[in-house]
């Protein structure tokens, strides 16, 4: 059968599943529909955890990252593994004792203000609709592909498979749709790795297959590196980042992902504090299946590709590079006019392509984009692990396979999303702000509402993103790591922290990173240039200022707060009982 025709049975059959466990686990209640009626197993809620935590950055993007950057890639890794052990560790289980189930409400009653929660339902919702819309955008491109459909309607088609689980069944049927959805997309991960990492080292083990001997005796990375070199870029294996650069990435990474709403939410999801660790560790087990393996897809996929594509023949090309053509997602312009293809340092590196694609009456053309280099090939990051398969000539159910993988990958966690936006407007701001009265039918009704409104903002923002995407990308780990962060931390470990503190150093970590993001990163023309990495603070990149802006925000956090009035005893008395270990003093959850 052809690859269109094993995706539509995949994707048929895995859509049906998720849709008939949504259906038997539809939520009754706003205790069902926000956090699963508080009685999810550990084992089901570490997989719907890892699910909800691997996005579609996690499955197609992460190994595309470290396969281009090699070495430099490492902090995506480990700043977003590192994030999830913060959270469960640091985070997780003293929110779930508080009983609150989103940052913001924790943040509103924890700093006895209304101002901050509102500053808080701000960044849930900035960061959130960042993710959603990227995660549109990947289901969009995969329906694109593998289904031969427009791209937009396949954003179109992704929209109404999210909305119809999301509303029916909360997070109640969130979560099972979750687990369904971990064990495709893992499955998916792992066969296509260990079908390539036995062709090219004998090893059906990836993550040992990457550093063992090719067939002909030379090691893989040693080969990679060697090609690299040839053909002009960095040794794969080295590194140009400085050691501040890395750790301030990593921990602006870390701290980023350890603030952002959607995975907290889950661990109100089990009975106990117990189960909660308990799920914790689980889940951390189930991320560590996939991101100890992505370093290994990168290695098999780069290699594979260089060899493929590098010096040869357009004419004789495989088929997979023609049809991934049709996409934009990867291209070529014969420079030289020798119809081979020239694959060498340049434009490709830094995901800018030598020259863009124009849409004519005539059909497409290739146009210059203002760069002279001799590189020849434009290749997006993103096609590494779809196009993997397909580079390694395997056989077609399993193309399929990852394609059905890639959309578990962005539906799960957009659902997740999803509620986070729907929860912070129907419980943050209309329950605790605009209508405290407002019956459990209510609030659950515009909550339903809210999901609705929020997958139209999201898709349309997938149809046409706007050209500030990857700048407010970076931005939201940065927002992230500036305000909730701090706020949460020192709201749990501080008891002498009070909301004059919390709100000035949020204002403050928020600021100084939108400032940085708009001086460094973005350019905003006719208001500044990008200024060069010559002229960062400190050395600091800014995808690394977070954790700049993060330091600030402590600082001022501490300092106002010892300035100013001590918050009520009740507070300070609830901040003493959190950190007791035993889930006997749990606080009451809604």
């Amino acid at each position: 059968m052809s690859v269109q025709t094993w995706t539509w049975i995949l994707v048929g059959v895995t859509f049906t599943l998720y849709f008939g466990i949504a259906f038997w686990a539809r939520a009754g209640s706003t205790k069902e529909f926000y956090v699963a009626g508080g009685g999810v197993s550990p084992l089901a809620n570490g997989m719907a955890t890892a699910a909800d935590w691997m996005s579609a950055a996690s499955f197609i993007s992460m190994a595309g990252i470290i396969s281009f950057a090699g070495y430099d890639g490492s902090v995506y890794l480990m700043g977003w593994t590192g994030g999830y052990v913060l959270l469960a560790l640091l985070l997780a289980p003293y929110l779930r004792k508080f009983g609150k189930f989103t940052v913001p409400d924790f943040i509103g009653d924890r700093y006895y203000s209304n101002t901050a929660r509102t500053v808080a339902v701000i960044c849930a919702l900035i960061v959130s609709f960042t993710y959603v819309a990227g995660q549109m955008r990947g289901v969009g491109i995969v329906f694109s592909q593998f289904l031969q459909v427009d791209i937009n309607l396949g954003v179109i088609i992704g929209m109404g498979v999210v909305l119809g689980f999301a509303l029916l069944g909360g997070m109640k049927g969130i979560t099972y749709t979750q687990v369904a959805q971990y064990c495709v997309l893992i499955f998916a991960f792992m066969v296509p790795a260990i079908f390539i990492s036995f062709q090219m080292t004998g090893n059906p083990i990836p993550q040992i297959g990457m550093g063992s001997k090719t067939h002909d005796g030379v090691f893989l990375l040693d080969k990679l590196d060697t090609l690299h070199t040839q053909l002009g870029f960095k040794e794969y294996t080295s590194g140009t980042k400085s050691t501040w650069d890395v750790f301030a990435i990593t921990l602006a990474l870390m701290v980023g992902t350890a603030g952002l709403p959607h995975v907290i939410v889950r661990f109100f999801t089990v009975p106990k504090v117990k189960d909660a660790r308990k799920s914790a560790g689980l889940a951390l087990l189930f991320i560590a299946i996939l991101y100890t393996t992505a370093p290994a897809i990168a290695v098999f996929s780069r290699t594979n590709l260089i060899e493929t594509v590098s010096n040869k023949e357009y004419a004789s090309i495989p088929e997979w590079f023609k049809n991934w053509e049709n996409t934009g997602l990867i291209a070529w312009d014969d420079k030289n006019g020798d119809g081979k293809i020239q694959y060498i340092e340049g434009a490709s590196t830094n995901g800018k392509p030598a020259y863009i694609k124009e849409r004519g009456v005539h059909g497409e053309r290739l146009i210059s984009n203002g760069n002279d280099n001799a590189n020849e090939l434009y290749v997006d990051r993103d096609i590494m692990v779809l196009a993997n398969p397909e580079i390694a000539n395997l056989p077609n159910w399993v193309i399929a396979l990852v394609a059905a993988g890639g959309l578990a990958a962005a539906l799960s966690t957009a659902a997740g999303l999803l509620l986070v936006i729907s929860t912070s407007i129907s419980h943050d701001l209309i329950k605790k702000q605009i209508k405290p009265n407002i019956s459990e039918k209510g609030e659950l009704l515009a909550a339903r509402i809210s999901i609705f409104i929020a997958i139209l903002i999201a898709g349309i923002f997938g149809i046409y993103p706007p050209g500030f995407v990857a700048a407010v990308v970076a931005l939201a780990f940065g927002l992230a790591a500036a305000s909730f962060f701090p706020a949460i931390i020192l709201g749990i470990f501080d008891k002498r922290m009070n909301k004059e503190g919390a709100i000035s150093g949020m204002i403050v970590g928020v600021t100084i990173m939108l400032f940085y993001m708009i001086r460094y990163k973005t350019g905003l023309i006719g208001i500044m240039d990008a200024r060069p990495a010559s002229e960062w603070w400190f050395g600091t990149s800014p995808e690394g200022f977070g954790t700049v802006a993060m330091v600030l925000n402590v600082i001022v956090s501490v300092i106002v707060s010892r300035l100013t009035p001590a918050p009520p005893v009740h507070v300070q008395e609830i901040v003493e009982s959190i950190r007791i270990p035993s889930g006997a003093s749990e606080a009451s959850s809604h």
